[in-house]
């Protein structure tokens, strides 16, 4: 088909291209009829510039009289300036005084309007995808994924990483989420699967003394989805040789960095960094948002007040100090705390456990108002109220119990006191390195020790004397070179120092009960490959799709992918996972069993 070419985008032209004779082409995002004069803005990715047609100009007027939205057109005419001007887009000090039109393409009315405020559903905009991806919003998240590729290459490239690409076809080990399953037609009855991240295989790379490794790669995982989850997404994959957790710190965080500046124009400062126990006895959830302030602009914190409570006459207090639990509590700074605020906090916290909700509010004339003033003394009181740095107008929220269940709790109570009291700043971007986190969990279904990270995370050297013990106690104290960096609340990045040596190796195995033919069965070549010289190593897994939902603006990654799936792992636009031929299965050899 013979058309004419464009010589600029819609999102172009300006003033200083006033008399410029230019072609444009796109979609018609909206026509307006002002009196037989017909004002139609065309779309394309680059964004929308504004045409003009009058009724003289018979032989393309009779075509504009055609034109309906996402129709696909070429325009040629005059770049003149607007006697209207549109200061909503960079385009709106000019228009096209039109001499010629050409219809490319007709499109039906469309399910829904394709403009910013979209009015459809998120079933209707998955299932039309492709008209959904005309939204500059959506097309702005994809352009800025690909800037981020572009910065992430540069920089790995700059640092002498090799970029290698991994199977996707590979052989399945069920130890974490559950596989995504291929069947074999040349080897009937047997399975590849989808990986769930290049683990096994970046640590074979680096035996094979690739020593720095680094991928953009899909992964996969057949597990239920929660509300911001994809059954596949995509990973920054890296891998270093000869290095200390330190090494992979410097690198990750100059990645970042460079993220930042080019796209943000923010200068990232030193990255902090906790361990898990203090991350979890200081804000009660091991991914914690550190943009939740006080008012007083201090760091919203749970305080351990166990000590402090001891001896009191409140019998609750009492009876968790003496069954070895904790007493702890969270200050909400200068905030109206009315009777309705704290039965409806009390509700919150019953829900997670617990009989009731403790709380002390400190008044503005000095008095203290709460039914634990019965049972605490003065002096108590008064240690309470140092030990949070309270002043007159603050309230401090108590919980009693199990050391753990007490942190998760006033962690989720802390979360939501930020969104009830508007203590969140959605501007800021806070990143915290999490270390130190359990080598071991324990199952109470299976009766078993699990990995808490995955079976290659070495435990950290204070800590190796312990993997031959089978105290509960001791296993669970065992601290791996594990660590996560968390940004805004988000889990982004999580990796560790692997294990390099077959004994420790063993080991580990045996503490989660593997024995050494299911050992060998499912990790055997890298098992193999170990025994022939592996270098210390470590690396990390970045959640690609997470950093850029982050750098958008937006709570859910679904909109920074292209082609993404429904909660039920399903793509509505083109109706997969869909049924086969019976002859496609015969020749797997596989028959489907009704449910």
């Amino acid at each position: 088909m013979n058309f004419t070419k464009r010589t600029h985008t819609c999102g172009e032209l300006r003033l200083t291209d006033e008399n410029k004779t230019v072609t444009l082409n796109g979609w018609v995002s909206k026509k307006r009829d002002l009196g037989g004069l017909f004002f139609i803005d065309l779309r394309d990715r680059y964004g929308i510039t504004q045409f003009k047609v009058a009724p003289d100009k018979t032989e393309i007027y009779d075509k504009a009289l055609k034109l309906g939205n996402e129709f696909v057109i070429s325009v040629t005419g005059k770049v003149i300036k607007r006697e209207s001007i549109n200061k909503n887009i960079p385009t709106g000090d000019i228009e096209i005084d039109a001499d010629k039109l050409e219809i490319l393409n007709e499109s039906e009315i469309t399910p829904f309007v394709v403009e910013e405020d979209v009015k459809a559903s998120d079933e209707l905009r998955l299932k039309y995808r492709y008209l959904d991806l005309r939204r500059k919003t959506i097309t702005d998240n994809l352009i800025l994924r690909n800037k981020v590729y572009q910065i992430v290459h540069k920089y790995f490239a700059k640092h002498d990483f090799v970029e290698i690409e991994t199977p996707i076809l590979m052989k399945s080990t069920p130890e974490g989420a559950r596989d995504y399953l291929v069947p074999s037609r040349v080897h009937k009855g047997k399975f590849y699967a989808l990986p769930q991240s290049p683990q096994i295989y970046k640590q074979i790379l680096m035996v094979s003394g690739l020593d720095r490794y680094v991928q953009i790669c899909k992964c996969f995982r057949d597990e239920d989805l929660r509300a911001d989850r994809q059954p596949e997404f995509t990973q920054i994959d890296m891998e270093m040789s000869f290095v200390t957790q330190e090494d992979i710190f410097d690198m990750v965080e100059g990645m970042f960095k460079e993220i930042w500046k080019e796209i943000k124009g923010i200068d990232l400062p030193k990255f902090r960094i906790m361990t898990y126990d203090d991350v979890m006895s200081t804000y009660g959830i091991d991914k914690p948002d550190l943009r939740i302030r006080c008012t007083d602009g201090n760091e919203m914190k749970i305080i351990n007040i166990t000590e402090t409570v001891k001896g009191s006459e409140f019998k609750v207090f009492n009876d968790v100090i003496a069954d070895g639990g904790t007493v702890a509590g969270i200050k909400l700074s200068t905030q109206e705390v009315s009777r309705k605020i704290i039965d409806g906090l009390t509700e919150f916290v019953k829900k997670l456990g617990f009989g009731g909700l403790g709380y002390l509010k400190f008044n503005i004339d000095g008095t203290v108002q709460s039914p634990l003033t019965k049972f605490l003394s003065e002096e108590i009181i008064a240690n309470v109220k140092s030990a949070f740095e309270a002043n007159d107008g603050d309230t401090v929220f108590i919980l009693s119990g199990e050391k753990k269940k007490v942190q998760t709790s006033l962690g989720a109570l802390r979360i939501k006191l930020a969104e009830d009291f508007k203590l969140l700043d959605e501007t800021g971007y806070e990143f915290l390195w999490v270390t130190d986190f359990p080598l071991f969990q324990y199952d109470e279904e299976e009766k078993r020790f699990v990995a808490e990270h995955h079976v290659f995370t070495s435990p950290k050297d204070e800590y190796l004397k312990f993997l031959d013990s089978r105290d509960k106690d001791e296993v669970e104290s065992i601290r791996a070179n594990c660590y996560d960096l968390v940004l805004n609340g988000h889990e982004i990045t999580s990796g560790s120092i692997r294990i390099h040596n077959p004994v420790m190796q063993k080991k580990v195995f045996d503490m989660i009960g593997l024995t050494d033919e299911e050992a060998k069965m499912k990790f055997g070549f890298i098992l193999e490959a170990f025994k022939y010289g592996a270098p210390p190593h470590g690396g990390v897994g970045i959640g690609f799709d997470r950093v850029i939902a982050v750098l958008c603006g937006l709570k859910s990654i679904t909109d920074t992918i292209a082609f993404p799936k429904t909660l039920k792992a399903s793509s509505l636009m083109d109706d997969c996972p869909s049924e086969v031929t019976k002859e496609q299965l015969d020749e797997l050899g596989i028959q489907v069993k009704s449910v």
